[in-house]
């Protein structure tokens, strides 16, 4: 009987740590949406995409690819460095991303009409949230899919960098699509990836604290992904 009652015990200390983990997870990921959000509008409407990432002859500037690459590095070094990083160097490199990403989307605004980025906005919020439920109820182990799925993010990645100076319309269309389906299934992946570190009962208050802000990260960078491949497709003329 002690110990039934000692296992009800630990079910419900496991529930309630994971939930807490979770919170903390989507707390972190809707500040940087929100972030984004407020620093893209703001950019586009006072003028700040216009005045600093066009030139006089109508090209683009530096800056905006500074701007545009910058994020890479910055998520690179919260994910692989962050047992060695302080809490606060990660909470400020984390906001510096979402400010980043945010300046960087502000060019949307002189590309896609409103509607075109509320409807892929409200697409990939569904999308998203499904998935993320779907992930985090499913018994099958996502793990082999994942890895196919980051290869073939690594592979678009790739390939969207190198459009950006081919050009290619239909190599743009293409590599959203294929986006669409890699993205969603990230979720997914993740989402059960989450869950997993949620139920370590081994991990200390300051190490979950880091991993709940990776995971946040994480899903942010699925998230805004999923959307920019959907408003492509759906902004395209």
């Amino acid at each position: 009987m002690n110990e039934i009652l000692d296992q009800q015990y630990a079910d419900g200390y496991s529930k309630e740590i994971t939930r807490d983990f979770f919170k903390s997870v989507y707390s972190y990921m809707f500040v940087a949406l929100g972030l984004s959000g407020l620093v893209a509008y703001w950019a586009a409407s006072t003028g700040f995409v216009f005045k600093y990432f066009l030139t006089e002859t109508g090209g683009i500037s530096p800056l905006y690819y500074v701007i545009l690459f910058a994020p890479v590095g910055l998520a690179l070094m919260i994910q692989m460095a962050y047992q060695r990083l302080s809490f606060g160097v990660l909470m400020a490199s984390f906001l510096g991303y979402a400010i980043l990403i945010g300046l960087s989307l502000s060019s949307i605004f002189m590309v896609y009409t409103t509607g075109a980025i509320f409807l892929a906005f409200g697409s990939a919020a569904g999308g998203f949230a499904g998935m993320a439920i779907l992930g985090y109820t499913t018994k099958t182990d996502l793990t082999k899919m994942g890895s196919l799925l980051y290869m073939a993010f690594i592979g678009i990645f790739i390939a969207g960098i190198a459009n950006i100076f081919i050009g290619s319309g239909m190599l743009d269309f293409v590599i959203s699509v294929i986006g669409v389906f890699v993205f969603t299934g990230l979720t997914a992946y993740y989402m059960q990836r989450l869950k997993t570190i949620s139920q370590d009962g081994s991990l200390s208050g300051m190490e979950r604290n880091k991993l709940a802000l990776v995971g946040g990260l994480q899903l942010y960078i699925l998230f805004i992904n999923l959307f920019m491949s959907l408003l492509r497709i759906i902004g395209r003329e």
